[in-house]
């Protein structure tokens, strides 16, 4: 009930909304009753020999429906005898037609209604499960399947949309629907009425227990999606690998062990929720049999209590009964399909993050004095990657993290980022811990060319003004011409104004490179974080791009994280790191006089 709960906070503030829903729902529902109590004095005209009806005494009061149905009968009996039973039989069905046509209308503006507050909620639910998944910690991710989050935002809220649309339905429409027809019931037999009352409910208990398993099945069957979408994700993105390996039928029997899993879990479901329609079904039916016998001796008995135009009445406006009965069983079934997927949804919400801002941020404008290290460690899991690091970066200055793979240059750069925090020892900026700034003001200061350019499915003048909102086309066109990009930029059909695919493969790894380091200058952040920038270029292009890089990061405080030492000498220090610690520091000629594991670092990458 918690969890449904949330899901329709969403909604709010649902305000006159509501308020006007419920009166739309009572509208519909009252001019729908009155049409099926209408066919009684049809059949009455219809199939009665008597010209003329013999009407009860009029109710005291004014005030009661049993003063309106007097009123009613008492104008069709008037018709009757001035004017004949067609003139009353056309009377009744003018009457019946409009009240159907108004039932509509507000049963229509009802919708609009619900329809409204179905996709306010949805609107609600994905903007903040998208902003609770932008803000979660990056080693999030590595443990999660892409697939498997895409499906959380695809196929789970379409579940928790119908679930929406359903709950609304049996919370406020259904049961009026069916409170204003037992009104009409009661109206018309009391008696009936109440043996209907005591059977109807054992449907209802059926149903809750065929309901119950449901959600279980549906949270499996939507996990199970999520690997579906993992599958496949990485299926697209390695297709060139898999080509390359001849892994064709490997993926394919991987693809469908998880489609069967799925198909599977889906008949559980279909299975059960199913059942749930046939059981009311035939349960409806078996209560309308019993009304049939006991309404007919109500009829055909020696002390008639129930004239058979009543009793016909009665067995219809019943079987009408039935429909929102129905309907709620189906819905209890969406509601729990619903649930199971909100469920997964909250998981990303609920999930505790890490790196957090601090309750009194401290006043940060900018960095003024440098970036330091104290006595800093860090693991992943179980394993230390960082001892006691202690490491200076002065504003403006620039150093290069080198060594071999696993060293954890990586992590210090993910440390400057705040992507992790440190385990023990502490990361300062000007003095202060840098826990004690809010995340966006320091991040806003810095920029990060990755090992692996990421671009987006968009122009390339999108691409490099990526989080700069105002970049003019002239500053982003400069910015170009600093990362050595605008030459082969101006050389394709658009010019800027090319789309680049899906993570810019439409480029060569050289140029998606280029556009990054472009986006990097625009920026023109206070701290730049540069993790193998020339990574993906040939050595002519290299060569061209390090007078460049040579430019963009003088007087600027960087990072540069390299395994090439001619990338590394264009830092103001090196810093030389083996097995999570400081082993030399330097420029690269003290390190060549000083240090034996640089120096055969440097022979090897020469050889």
């Amino acid at each position: 009930m918690r969890l449904y709960l949330r899901i329709l906070n969403y909604a709010r503030p649902l305000g006159s909304r509501g308020v006007v829903y419920l009166l739309l729902v009572f509208g519909a529902t009252v001019f729908g009753v009155i049409n099926l109590t209408a066919l009684i004095p049809l059949l009455q005209v219809l199939f009665e020999s008597e010209t003329t009806t013999v009407l009860q005494e009029a109710p005291d009061s004014a005030w009661n429906l049993n003063y309106l149905v007097w009123l009613f009968n008492s104008q069709i009996n008037d018709l009757m005898i001035l004017q004949g039973k067609t003139k009353a039989v056309l009377f009744i069905c003018t009457f019946i037609f409009v009240a159907v046509f108004l039932a509509n209308i507000f049963r229509y503006a009802s919708q609009i209604i619900l329809a409204k507050v179905r996709i306010k909620v949805i609107r609600r639910l994905r903007e903040a499960s998208f902003d609770a998944m932008i803000d979660l910690d990056m080693s999030y991710f590595t443990d999660q399947r892409k697939g498997d989050l895409i499906s959380r935002f695809t196929t789970d809220m379409q579940e928790v949309e119908q679930s929406v649309v359903a709950s609304l339905k049996v919370i406020i429409r259904e049961p009026v629907l069916i409170l204003g027809y037992l009104v009409a019931l009661f109206m018309i037999s009391p008696e009936l009425t109440m043996y209907a009352l005591l059977l109807v409910p054992i449907t209802g208990f059926i149903v809750s227990l065929v309901a119950r398993r449901i959600r279980k099945w549906a949270l499996k069957s939507q996990e199970s999606v999520g690997r579906m979408g993992h599958v496949m994700e990485e299926s697209i993105s390695g297709l060139r690998t898999i080509k390359g390996f001849g892994a064709e039928a490997f993926v394919r029997n991987r693809f469908r062990k998880e489609v069967t899993g799925y198909a599977k879990e889906s008949f559980e479901i279909a299975r059960k929720s199913n059942l749930a329609s046939p059981i009311s079904e035939v349960i409806g039916t078996g209560v309308l049999c019993i009304l049939l016998i006991l309404g007919g001796n109500m009829v055909l008995g020696d002390n008639a209590t129930l004239s058979a135009s009543q009793f016909i009445g009665f067995l219809i406006i019943f079987s009408q009964t039935l429909i929102p009965v129905k309907s709620i069983s189906v819905a209890v079934s969406q509601i729990n399909r619903g649930l199971a997927a909100g469920e997964r949804v909250f998981q990303i919400m609920d999930t505790p993050r890490k790196i957090q801002d601090p309750k009194s941020p401290k006043v940060f404008n900018g960095l003024e004095n440098g970036i330091s290290f104290e006595k800093v460690s860090f693991k992943y899991d179980r394993e230390t990657v960082l001892h006691g690091i202690d490491l200076e970066i002065k504003k403006g200055k620039s150093i290069a993290l080198v060594g071999r793979s696993g060293s954890g240059k990586s992590t210090i750069a993910d440390l400057v980022c705040r992507f992790h925090d440190p385990k023990e020892g502490r990361v300062m900026v000007d003095g202060k811990d840098l826990k004690t700034i809010a995340v966006k003001d320091w991040r806003d200061q810095l920029a990060v060319v990755s090992q692996q350019p990421v671009l987006f499915h968009d122009t390339i003048a999108n691409n490099i003004a990526f989080g700069t909102e105002e970049a003019t086309q002239q500053a982003i066109e400069e910015s170009a011409k600093q990362a050595m990009a605008h030459d082969f930029i101006m050389s394709l059909p658009n010019g800027y104004q090319t789309i680049i695919g899906d993570m810019g493969n439409k480029l060569s790894g050289g140029e998606r490179q280029r556009i990054t380091i472009a986006r990097a200058i625009l920026k023109n952040p206070a701290v730049l974080i540069l993790d193998e920038p020339t990574s993906s270029l040939d050595g002519k292009s290299e060569q061209e791009l390090q007078e460049s890089l040579r430019k963009v990061i003088k007087g600027r405080t960087s990072v540069i994280i390299a395994h090439k030492l001619s990338i590394a000498k264009l830092a103001d220090e090196i810093i030389f790191i083996d097995k999570g610690m400081i082993i030399g520091r330097g420029t690269h000629e003290d390190l060549i006089l000083n240090s034996i594991p640089y120096q055969q670092l440097t022979e090897l990458q020469s050889f």
